[in-house]
């Protein structure tokens, strides 16, 4: 399955990367404020769609643009496999020519996450992860960073423009306590890759604010696979369902935790 997933991302980073060159070619429509879609993201889509559907055509797929389509369920009522797909995780970078974005497939099993693929076409760098057996980068073992301290961290973040007034507002008061207490905080525009950076030790630590689950499925377990801790604002492992997400090498992650309160309290 980890293999289909694989052949699925770099099919669909070839389309991102040949439509790269030419961007000012793309056609672009807006789904929301700062919310872009592209034909590229749905040619993206559809051909990850297919090989996975191809694959295994009862799999359901939940898919950023198509939406979704259940497959056979559990006793409980969960999807017994659910594939979790964004072709193009940051298409705002996408569309300005900025090369951080990422292809990003997982599969959920009855409910569980265990395998995933986040996929840098612009870099070449392939993420994966199965649970129980470790996260990789290419074909290097992945681990989180070991440092300690809050104020030697390297952060990233990201929240949703279209936020209401008051939300927004305690997210911008709480990036300027974030940067204050870290080394700096990044706000490079996809989630997944920020996770991903978690994993793979170049970031300390990430918090998002308002995600879906395609932004959260694949990169989540990268770093609980790498030795990281991951949870919803409450300390709680709600993050797929309440779209909030802290991510961190233990140490620094119930530093991070304290720090963002007030988004709690919010």
């Amino acid at each position: 399955m980890l293999n289909t997933a694989v052949k699925a991302a770099r099919r669909a980073g070839a389309i991102i990367n040949r439509a790269s060159l030419d961007i000012d070619l793309v056609k672009v429509s807006q789904k929301g404020p700062g919310d872009f879609v592209t034909e590229v993201d749905k040619a993206a889509e559809a051909a990850i769609v297919d090989i996975l559907k191809t694959a295994y055509p009862d799999h359901g797929i939940l898919a950023e643009e198509s939406g979704e389509s259940l497959g056979p369920t559990d006793a409980k009522g969960q999807q017994e496999n659910l594939w979790i797909i964004d072709p193009i995780d940051g298409t705002t970078n996408f569309i300005h020519g900025l090369p951080i974005y990422a292809v990003s497939i997982a599969l959920m099993q009855r409910g569980q996450v265990t395998q995933a693929v986040v996929f840098d076409p612009s870099r070449n760098e392939l993420f994966t992860a199965t649970r129980g057996a470790g996260a990789f980068l290419n074909d290097r073992r992945l681990r989180v960073s070991r440092r300690l301290r809050m104020h030697e961290a390297l952060m990233g973040t990201s929240f949703a423009p279209s936020s209401s007034g008051k939300q927004l507002a305690q997210a911008i008061k709480t990036f300027g306590l974030v940067s204050a207490s870290t080394s700096g905080v990044r706000r490079l525009g996809s989630s997944v890759l920020d996770l991903a950076n978690v994993a793979a030790g170049r970031l300390d630590a990430y918090y998002g604010i308002g995600l879906k689950q395609w932004d959260l499925a694949a990169a989540s377990l990268l770093v609980l696979e790498a030795g990281g801790l991951v949870s919803d604002f409450e300390g709680e492992q709600n993050w797929m369902t309440t779209g909030n997400v802290v991510a961190a090498t233990p140490k620094i992650f119930p530093q991070l935790l304290t720090l963002l309160d007030p988004l709690k309290q919010e």
